[in-house]
């Protein structure tokens, strides 16, 4: 059992602490409310429209293509055995922020409407140079919501500033989540391995979407790279024993950016090629389908000459491909379905039931603030905030949604925060009664 006492600092009473960050929440949405209430109303993209050619959906198959066993076996011996989500919680080093502890400017980033009932932020420091992506958790990989015996959150940051060489680097915070007052991690650097399992070479995209499902975590991939997924074996975690800014095999073992851990690549789904041609802009699971799915969403310009797409494809059935789409006999990954939607510049997607959830980016707003939208067959509805009943009252950048059914919490990421609220006030914000979410 880990030590919990290391690297923490003394902290007020549960309760007291739960009352001031609360406060603080709703201080800052108060705060903010006056100027989301001056944002031009955002229309409507309404209702979603099914897209059921197969002129529609052969676009967004995906091909299978798996890291032969005996790369990744070649991989191990050199690196050592490969270790669990076990093992990288028992070396968690750094701490996030409660949002009481966290500055005005960077509580700026939660939502105005609904509130955020569970709010954490990351050090300046440790994040500087780097952008925030895509939000999983354990509640994604199993239906209690755990991994073993713990609560964990992944969070996926993408390197863009410093020496040309370092951007575009992928890298993961494995969260220790089990205290909910302290919540705890460590980086584990994204990888692909080269020439056979005898060495790796860093993942450069930006992170964008994730999730873990099972024992695998699919994490996706940018344009310029013919694949559109990224899969990993949670099981498959190598340790770094050089700590230098290279990554691969080094002068004496192997390095992983000065991070302890590197986690290969064991597969990835490609795309066909091509013009119509999109890879997921952001994923999420949805267990409320049978089987249970990966849903996707398509980036496009507000203002372009057609509409984004929203997708899913299962996951296989079979306990021998746990965490893997499901595939003909040919290696192929088709979407069960397929929907345009007039929400042009889709950061975050998520669905449960028969509804979807986008969340939309506002580059340029003077407020910073963003929205999101329920969208179904029947139409589209959104939060309002302000004198003008403006629909600006969700955080500007969240680019990824995680639903963890066994809370009913919605956890995503802005700026520097790491936040959560409960899917009801969500649907509350929205004028609908819930039922059991």
């Amino acid at each position: 059992m880990k030590h919990r006492g290391r690297h923490r600092r003394r902290r007020r009473g549960r309760a007291a602490r739960a009352f001031l960050a609360g406060t603080a929440l709703a201080l800052t949405a108060a705060a903010t409310l006056i100027s989301a209430s001056q944002a031009t109303v955002t229309d409507s993209p309404g209702a979603l429209q099914p897209l059921t050619s197969s002129a529609e959906s052969r676009p967004l198959r995906l091909t299978e293509d798996l890291v032969p066993q005996a790369s990744l076996n070649r991989l191990a011996r050199e690196m050592g055995r490969p270790v669990g989500v076990s093992t990288v919680l028992e070396n968690t080093d750094r701490d996030l922020r409660d949002a009481i502890d966290c500055t005005a400017d960077e509580r700026r980033a939660l939502p105005v409407s609904p509130v955020a009932t569970r709010a954490y932020c990351w050090d300046a420091d440790d994040t500087r140079g780097w952008q925030p992506g895509a939000i999983t958790t354990s509640g994604d990989a199993d239906d209690d919501g755990r991994w073993g015996a713990h609560r964990v959150v992944l969070s996926g940051w993408t390197h863009n500033g410093g020496p040309a060489a370092d951007r575009g680097l992928a890298r993961v915070a494995f969260v220790d989540a089990d205290d909910s007052g302290h919540l705890t991690y460590t980086w584990v650097l994204l990888v692909v391995p080269v020439d056979g399992g005898r060495d790796y070479r860093p993942l450069t995209s930006h992170v964008s979407g994730m999730v873990w499902y099972q024992g695998k975590l699919l994490v996706t991939a940018d344009d310029g790279d013919r694949s559109a997924l990224y899969v990993y074996d949670m099981a498959r975690i190598q340790r770094a024993n050089v700590h230098e800014d290279a990554v691969g095999r080094v002068r004496g073992g192997w390095s992983a950016h000065g991070y302890g851990f590197a986690m290969p690549a064991v597969g990835s789904y490609r795309v066909a090629g091509g013009e119509d041609v999109p890879h997921p802009g952001s994923i999420s699971l949805d267990r409320s389908t049978a089987p249970d799915s990966l849903v996707a969403s398509e980036w496009t310009l507000d203002g372009g000459d057609r509409r984004a797409r929203l997708w899913r494809y299962s996951f296989s059935p079979g306990d021998t491909r746990a965490g893997l789409l499901a595939t003909d006999g040919s290696g192929h990954a088709d979407p069960d379905e397929v929907y345009g939607t007039k929400a042009a510049e889709v950061r975050g997607v998520l669905s449960y039931r028969s509804a979807w959830y986008v969340s939309r980016t506002t580059d340029g707003a003077r407020d910073g603030r963003g929205t999101l939208w329920r969208q179904d067959d029947d139409g589209a509805r959104a939060a309002e905030c302000g004198s003008d009943t403006t629909h600006r009252c969700w955080s500007g950048q969240t680019e990824s949604l995680s639903y963890w059914e066994s809370t009913g919490e919605v956890w995503t990421q802005s700026g520097r925060m790491l936040f959560a609220l409960p899917l009801a006030s969500i649907e509350k914000s929205l004028g609908r009664e819930t039922d059991g979410q």
